[in-house]
């Protein structure tokens, strides 16, 4: 039954206000369904007591708002939370809740597992599936809203599986909704996408919706960053930073976050730290510098602290915003890069990048 229902967590204002209008309802109607979904947090279309009752009836025969269901939780001795979800096709994709210093971070997946193949993420030995539906992203921040009950959910990441750019369309939908303030109302800068590179869709992000951007580097030449994060061959560095620079241009208080996976005897040289400074010494950024988080079979091992510590020093000597990341959730592999779900791999690990134009 449910398959023939349309889920209304996926649609925007303007599309639920559309879509009560071929109901013969009016504009605003929409609006207040969004609000009792959203900021009420209401599967039941009869406790929606400002419609009316023939329209709750209707609502209930032709919709419904269902999001992922969890199947488990476990939470850290650090406080973080990790969710695995249950989706319709049989397949699980996790979502991980940090609270920390007054803010609580929602880390969102976007896609069942990852094609990217970047070397050092659990998310990507798994391979890769599917994309996720808008209603399905914008589903584990509806959970994680009514997790927290009167405690604020300040700032939501898609840093979770998959790569956000890769599914740049149901992306953008979830965006619209979460950053609506008939629905969680969050700024641009408490929304992060986070991306290895695909730079045409960085443009078309850029052209259609205004969230901060998180790079995922991991090296500071194209010769590691080829081995590291393939999608590197295609869009290397340089396109990779012009994309960066026209994103926040026009906007002085915006940064480009960049991420930084310290691997032991791989990138994490006092020659790689000046060569890293250099490329990124004209660009407003911030560098993240992340302790590696192993996973089994990894191939790597994390630098040392003392070697993190210099690496810093460097870039912050060299006029550089960068600070270490604090590592959450490792004892329930809720860390960065270790989040795997359950994926049947139907792409051979690889999809192909979607075909867009970029800005020129």
């Amino acid at each position: 039954m449910s398959d023939a229902r349309i889920n209304l967590l996926g649609l925007t204002r303007t599309a639920m206000e559309v879509w009560l209008q071929s109901l013969g309802r009016k504009p605003f109607h929409g609006r207040q369904v969004l609000k009792w979904i959203h900021k009420h947090g209401v599967t039941d279309f009869a406790a929606m007591t400002d419609l009316a009752k023939a329209l709750r009836a209707r609502l209930a025969a032709e919709a419904e708002v269902r999001p992922p269901e969890v199947s488990s939780r476990q939470i850290s001795r650090d406080g973080t939370s990790k969710w695995l979800m249950d989706l319709d096709c049989g397949q699980r994709v996790e979502t991980v809740l940090i609270p920390d210093d007054g803010r609580t971070t929602l880390c969102v997946s976007s896609q069942v597992g990852c094609a990217l193949d970047c070397r050092f993420c659990a998310t990507a030995r798994q391979g890769f599936n599917r994309n996720l539906s808008a209603a399905e992203i914008v589903g584990q921040v509806w959970i994680a809203r009514r997790h927290l009950g009167e405690r604020p959910l300040t700032n939501v990441v898609l840093m979770g599986m998959g790569e956000p750019l890769a599914n740049l369309d149901n992306v953008l939908t979830a965006l619209d909704i979460i950053q609506d303030d008939l629905a969680y109302g969050l700024s641009k800068f408490r929304v992060t996408v986070s991306t290895s590179g695909i730079v045409p869709a960085l443009y078309r992000l850029r052209e259609h919706s205004d969230v901060s951007l998180a790079v995922s580097l991991h090296a500071p030449d194209d010769a590691l960053r080829d081995q590291l994060v393939p999608i590197n061959r295609k869009y290397p560095i340089q396109e990779l930073l012009r994309a960066c620079r026209d994103f926040i241009a026009g906007d002085r208080r915006r940064k480009v976050t960049f991420e930084y996976v310290m691997l032991d005897g791989v990138n994490d040289s006092e020659a790689q730290a000046r060569r890293l400074a250099r490329l990124l010494r004209t660009l407003p950024s911030k560098v993240n510098l992340i302790p590696f988080n192993p996973f089994p079979g990894a191939p790597y091992r994390c630098t040392p602290q003392a070697r993190i510590d210099r690496f810093r020093e460097i870039l912050l000597g060299a006029g550089i915003l960068a600070v270490t990341r604090k590592t959450r959730g490792d004892d329930i592999d809720a860390a960065c890069g270790q989040l795997v779900g359950r994926v049947q791999d139907r792409s051979r690990r690889r999809i192909a990048v979607p075909s867009l134009t970029a800005a020129p």
